[in-house]
């Protein structure tokens, strides 16, 4: 006999499996792919992705720049072996026969970049985050839309299949309006140890790591503001590398939390795991790491399904955010994945970094 106070535990019914609900989940494609000539700014590690990804959807990389020589020319050899090479970007910006910038190195030098680009009539895909803070970030998208061209960030989690799925789903009102998001990840990161860029970053995994996890936080949330941010980061004793390893985050939204919980020195076991818990149902991935994802679990009244999927974040995120911005161009739209919806995943940045900084006392975000 169960006690009249049960603590809600309650005998668990079978779920009833059900097929998989009926979603359109594709990627961004141009119609005309031949019309976009790409330069590519920055042949450090990233771009490999970035290359490999555009020479499988058969797009048109005309120009790799990097001020090592030798580092251009490896890519251009494995990727596009018709391309040109130089080691000056600013000199690929002024070329007439470049119609697309992608532009990857490290922030501090990406922004500079960014805006010659805009200025010399160049449509943009910026590494992410496109900017230092929020109000820079408005700057360059005015900046863009002066100009009348566009400038997307390459937010490539936003494609990674698991996420698109989630993105896609919330959208079609599949689950309700959402009430929860939580976001549990353990990684090894240690590769960074030794690295000066890595070392010398304290917020490692709330920045450099976590901008991914705010994007989609926001794009997931679309349609609310969020209210306040709270966050932590700490490290301990024996670590591999200097800034702190651990890291959460809470962030409020009217009637609705996202949570976040990283370990970035996780040496066995390593786990990703996304819930978003709506009014009407709950989804669910899980996988060993962003790149292999298991699938997605989907729990509504009628029962649970389990989807399938297909692709990899480092494959399928780096044609959707480029394949947006060709279709978006070939539209005449603004990108989905443009400047201006980067920015609320910015803000959200940026406040877990005063908050962490602070303590972690909740920081508020200002009305707009």
């Amino acid at each position: 006999m169960m006690a009249d106070d049960d603590y809600g535990i309650r005998p668990t019914r079978p779920l009833v499996e059900m097929d998989p609900p009926p979603l359109a989940v594709a990627l961004p494609v141009p119609r005309d792919p031949a019309r976009h000539r790409i330069g590519l700014i920055g042949a450090g590690g990233v771009s490999e992705y970035h290359l490999a990804a555009y020479a499988a959807c058969g797009w048109n990389v005309v120009a790799i720049a990097d001020h090592s020589l030798e580092r251009a020319r490896a890519r251009r050899d494995a990727f596009f072996p018709g391309a040109e090479i130089c080691a000056d970007g600013s000199a690929l910006i002024q070329r007439e026969d470049v119609t697309v910038l992608d532009i990857t190195p490290h922030p501090e030098d990406r922004v500079g970049l960014v805006r010659s680009a805009l200025g010399a009539g160049k449509h943009v895909l910026s590494q992410k985050p496109f900017a230092l803070d929020p109000a820079l970030g408005g700057e360059l998208a005015a900046l863009a839309e002066r100009n009348r061209v566009k400038l997307a960030v390459n937010q490539n989690g936003r494609w990674a299949p698991h996420w698109h799925y989630l993105r896609t789903a919330v959208a079609s009102g599949l689950i309700g309006p959402v009430r929860s998001i939580d976001c549990n990840v353990q990684w090894d990161h240690t590769w960074v140890s030794g690295l000066p860029r890595f070392e010398e970053l304290h917020h490692l995994v709330l920045f450099d790591f976590a901008i991914h996890w705010f994007d989609i936080a926001t794009c997931l949330m679309e349609g609310s503001r969020a209210e306040t941010v709270t966050a932590s980061v700490a490290g301990f004793p024996g670590q591999r590398f200097s800034p702190p390893a651990l890291g959460s985050v809470i962030v409020n939204y009217p009637g609705a939390q996202v949570r976040f919980a990283f370990n970035a020195h996780t040496l066995f076991g390593e786990e990703d795991v996304t819930t978003v818990v709506g009014a009407e149902g709950t989804l669910r991935s899980r996988g060993p790491n962003l790149n292999e994802q298991k699938g997605i679990e989907v729990f509504l009244a009628g029962g649970r399904s389990r989807v399938p999927l297909r692709g990899k974040w480092l494959e399928q995120g780096f044609m959707g955010t480029m394949g947006e911005l060709l279709c978006a161009i070939e539209e005449d739209r603004e990108p989905s994945n443009g400047a201006r919806s980067h920015l609320p995943a910015l803000e959200l940045c940026f406040a877990a970094l005063r908050s962490a900084d602070q303590g972690g006392v909740p920081v508020p975000i200002e009305p707009r």
